[in-house]
């Protein structure tokens, strides 16, 4: 599982995605998500702008990542 070390109160679903290097931008986060199964504490999510904030674990790609 890899830890993402969060700055501010949240980071999104894109953000992280962008910092991850799974995709460039906004739009190509944004057909990421409707091609690839992306969870968030388990929870199938589809949201580029969703929240993620500290203890949230997200599963892309059955990789895991810990917001901390």
């Amino acid at each position: 599982m890899k830890e993402i070390k969060l700055i501010g109160e949240y980071i999104t679903l894109g953000q992280l995605l962008k910092l991850e290097n799974y995709v460039l931008t906004g739009g190509e986060a944004k057909i990421f998500l409707t091609d690839n199964k992306i969870y968030v504490n388990d929870i199938l999510e589809n949201r580029r702008g969703r929240k993620l904030y500290i203890n949230d674990v997200i599963k892309i790609n059955n990789k895991l990542y810990k917001i901390i």
